[in-house]
């Protein structure tokens, strides 16, 4: 029994060429487009149109005491023409920061606890009560702060006083930190107190994000981790921690976001000011949006147009803060895929 193999010619070969790949579109895919890009051209048109409406109201406000002093005036009285957003504006951002610093490491330690350390009925269970604490209505957690936390955290707040007091941020203008029989009222409608609040909200959307970034570390990257000798918390610093560190940075952020832009709970805790106070746990505090919503009711035309502008800065700074945010996870997530 013989095996034929046949002659070999170099010559015979040809280089291989690439088959052209096509696909015909059907009616159905020509319909999921058109909804899907007509929801995203929506959402355009509906943010440019709130901006346009709040910018083209609030000109008249702007145009009439001049930008520059709009922006740093401290005062609110439009019907005088001496109104400005530099207090709400410091207010604002000093309970943003406020909220995050401590909702960060609540958020971050969280989204640990339920990427690397929970399992089975207690991962599901946590992910789903940080779910819905995402779905609490603002009034909540504002009658939540205003009448259970309030009353319970004054006397945290002065014990911040009387040891800290020497750092600026934490004195607390005539009340003496060395008696023993200090009023409670001084401490309360802070700033310090409306951040807590405000990190009480902003928790969900930061550990929803940090979360998801967390579970796309590579698994190889982790079991090499492991194999190496490294310890669970070892691989959590040198695997989990710097891959995810666009989704912390970018929940961080998106948390600021709503932070900047929180209403209700603010307003119902706030003892408003319209001074730039550096003093988080003494009484007085102003934002933005509490202040739209302190005002809305009582305002002329004039006074309403200057509503708008300033809710238009605020609509300017939300969505810097927010389109930032989501450049960062997009890119974290590219990267996640490209590594994976």
């Amino acid at each position: 029994m013989s095996t034929y193999l046949p002659e070999y010619h170099p010559e015979q070969e040809t280089e291989a060429t690439a088959r052209p790949l096509t696909y015909r579109f059907e009616p159905k895919d020509y319909v999921f487009r058109s909804i899907t890009r007509s929801g995203g051209i929506i959402v355009l048109v509906v943010m440019a149109m709130v901006g346009i409406f709040l910018a083209s109201n609030g000109i008249s406000a702007i145009n009439e005491v001049g930008l520059w002093k709009f922006l740093t005036t401290q005062n609110w009285a439009p019907e005088s023409n001496d109104f400005g957003i530099a207090a709400v504006l410091w207010g604002t951002v000093q309970i943003a920061l406020v909220a995050l610093l401590v909702a960060m490491p609540l958020s971050l330690g969280t989204s640990l606890f339920i990427t690397e350390v929970a399992r089975g009925w207690v991962q599901r269970t946590l992910t789903s009560l940080i779910d819905l604490l995402a779905a609490v209505p603002s009034v909540v957690f504002g009658l939540w702060g205003a009448y259970m936390l309030q009353p319970n955290i004054v006397d945290f707040s002065k014990w911040i006083s009387v040891w800290f007091g020497w750092i600026p941020m934490f004195q607390v203008e005539g009340v003496d930190p060395a008696s023993p029989l200090r009023d409670t009222v001084p401490f309360t409608a802070s700033t310090f107190i409306a951040g807590l609040v405000v990190a009480m909200m902003i928790v969900p959307i930061q550990t929803s994000i940090m979360t998801e970034s967390f579970r796309r570390a590579p698994i190889g990257e982790r079991e090499g981790a492991f194999a190496l000798g490294a310890t669970r918390w070892g691989m959590i610093r040198t695997v989990v921690l710097p891959f995810g560190q666009g989704g912390i940075i970018g929940g961080t952020m998106l948390g600021l976001g709503r932070a900047l832009g929180e209403t209700i709970a603010i307003y119902l805790i706030i003892s408003p000011v319209f001074e730039i106070k550096f003093h988080i746990l003494e009484k007085g505090a102003n934002s933005i949006a509490a202040m739209i919503a302190l005002k809305y009711s009582e305002s002329n035309e004039f006074a309403m147009s200057a509503l708008m502008a300033a809710g238009f800065a605020l609509f300017i700074v939300t969505m810097l803060v927010n389109f930032t945010a989501s450049a960062i996870i997009a890119r974290s997530r590219s990267g996640a895929e490209s590594e994976g």
